[in-house]
């Protein structure tokens, strides 16, 4: 049924259709209206059999997914940036564990300093934690990855995140097509945990592993990862066939076909991207885009096939890495390793900073005639880094930078 809403509405509502028995939640923004939403089913009876915990912290309510997830439940939560963080131990164990839990991520940045607003710095700090990372370019795509998230995470019995822009798709309202109930009783089966914590045959679950078997389990966990490369395309397969359209997978091509430069990125920068694209094309400039959909496993055969043939590649990196080179910047790297292929990472829309089709469009003309250093930050003001750089040559004592930057950015503005 195509409905007009919230980003944050529509995935409530596509994680409702999923029947969760357990939903464990803990407010910060920008995911706080899915599981305010999420509340109110549960409490009028939208979604039967199922339990809302209110917990005391981000730790909590990982803790309590845990929990319910060992005992058999289908479980879920949602967090963002900070609160991604103060769950960090626990989402270590619920891979660890390989307990098929579905979290949502709504992409928010990292302080210090503080920042409320969109780059994908959170989700990213856990790319090493065990868990499937899927990303969206659109909310109907964020809609469709998490239903496809419950039957990927129970086929493989592994921890999935569904990552989702903050604010630029949880707080957009867009026309989105919000799958029937039976439609997704035909996609997702009920759940059926392949461990269980059962009174009647009892195991221990998380008991210590030493030396003699640890490197074996971590082994059983990456041989899982690479069964995700099958399985997440299949269960897009599959999601095609009930639904009518195609959604999730591995990656997918823009305009690719012929050409000799072509960007990759993750998330919803990439309808700025596609749109600058398209008038590049009208201009007579051959250049096209490979969206990646699934960063953990990540899809080195299928991100070398899709930019196969290129002589560059620009990455498009929403967090930063000091003392590397990006994030994806590093992986697509990896993917193309002997290739000849001139990897550019470009860093762009920390914190919010708007992604717009003038920069993108100048960046990759200046890929393209190269002009750009291996490592770019786009749009950045320079006159405030080499100003707070010269002013801590002068003095030892100069401040917190991050005050400083804001009131000589202030003064740049007239402000």
């Amino acid at each position: 049924m195509l409905k007009q809403l919230e980003g944050s509405q529509g995935v409530a509502q596509a994680v409702a259709l999923c029947r969760p028995n357990v939903i464990c939640a803990y407010p910060i923004s920008p995911q706080t209206h899915i599981v305010e939403a999420l509340g109110r089913y549960v409490r009028s009876g939208s979604i039967k059999d199922c339990e809302f915990m209110n917990v005391e912290s981000e730790f909590g309510a990982m803790s309590a997914v845990i929990g319910a997830s060992a005992a058999g439940a289908r479980s879920y939560t949602a967090t963002a940036s900070q609160g991604l963080l103060f769950m960090t131990e626990a989402i270590y164990n619920a891979s660890g564990l390989g307990l098929p839990i579905v979290m949502t991520v709504a992409n928010r940045a990292i302080g210090a300093p503080i920042n409320i607003w969109n780059d994908q710095s959170d989700s990213l700090s856990q790319r090493d934690s065990g868990w499937l990372q899927l990303f969206a370019e659109d909310n109907q795509e964020a809609v469709d990855l998490h239903i496809q998230a419950f039957k990927i995470a129970e086929t493989l019995s592994l921890p999935v995140m569904v990552c989702m822009d903050g604010f630029v798709l949880t707080h957009a309202l867009e026309r989105m097509d919000i799958p029937e109930q039976s439609q997704v009783d035909q996609f997702l089966p009920p759940f059926e945990p392949r461990q269980i914590l059962d009174p009647d045959d009892p195991v221990s679950i998380g008991a210590m592993v030493g030396p003699e078997a640890f490197t074996e389990v971590r082994c059983l966990q990456a041989c899982r990862f690479r069964q995700a490369l099958d399985v997440i395309p299949k269960v897009a397969g599959e999601f095609e066939a009930v639904f009518g359209r195609k959604s999730g997978g591995l990656l997918s091509c823009y305009r690719c076909e012929g050409t000799e430069t072509r960007v990759i990125a993750m998330g919803s920068c990439l309808g700025t991207i596609k749109d600058a694209v398209d008038e590049m094309r009208e201009d007579g400039t051959a250049i096209g885009v490979v969206s990646l959909k699934s960063f953990r496993p990540f899809p080195y055969e299928a991100v070398a096939e899709a930019l196969r043939g290129a002589k560059r590649v620009i990455v498009i990196d929403r967090t930063v890495t000091p003392g590397s080179r990006g994030v994806l910047g590093m992986e697509v790297a990896s993917a193309l390793g002997g290739t000849g292929a001139l990897v550019t990472t470009v860093i762009a829309g920390l914190g919010g900073r708007a992604i717009t089709k003038r920069s993108l469009k100048e960046t990759f003309l200046a890929a393209i005639e190269g002009r750009l250093p291996a490592l770019y930050f786009m749009d950045l003001n320079k006159a405030l880094v080499d100003r707070q750089l010269e002013r801590e040559k002068k003095s030892w004592r100069v401040g917190p930078a991050n005050e400083e930057m804001v009131r000589d950015a202030a003064r740049q503005a007239g402000k």
